[in-house]
């Protein structure tokens, strides 16, 4: 998706836990390994933003992980805070308001959506120091943080 605003947007990024694995994606036009995400389009909120694009990128659908307050009333519906937030440049001029979800799989249909990534798998702890090209280090203490909370 282009970006909606010239310098800045908000997005997703979602941590996909499965017994001992987090899912990651081979990010085609980025050359990296990625948890799955993408931006937050006008017309939704991040949860919906997150379920759609897990299931884009991935085929599964997901369950967030987090509490939902009980605070809704008219016209107000709580959501599931993101774990985590960040803000990263994208380039000199762009840059992204990360929210980073924790999830687990609610199916297991996994595939991989060609077009944008080279690969997607499941990764134990041990198996993360193996990708090539490494994960970054904040996606490799994502992935582990992801892991210690969400895991078997």
């Amino acid at each position: 998706m282009p970006h909606l605003h010239d310098k800045i947007d908000f997005t997703v990024a979602v941590f996909v836990v499965e017994r001992d694995r987090v899912l990651l994606v081979h990010h085609r036009r980025l050359g990296k390994w990625l948890p799955v995400g993408g931006h937050i389009e006008l017309d939704e909120d991040p949860e919906q933003a997150a379920h759609r694009e897990v299931l884009e990128e991935s085929g599964l659908e997901i369950e967030l992980i987090g509490e939902r307050p009980p605070t809704t009333g008219p016209g107000t519906r709580a959501l599931i805070a993101p774990r985590f937030l960040d803000i990263h440049r994208i380039n000199d001029t762009h840059e992204h308001i990360g929210m980073i979800y924790f999830a687990r799989p609610r199916s297991s249909s996994l595939r991989l959506a060609e077009a944008e990534h080279h690969d997607i798998r499941w990764c134990t702890a041990a198996e993360l120091d193996q990708l090539v090209p490494p994960p970054s280090d904040a996606i490799r203490w994502y992935c582990h943080r992801a892991l210690s909370e969400v895991g078997s």
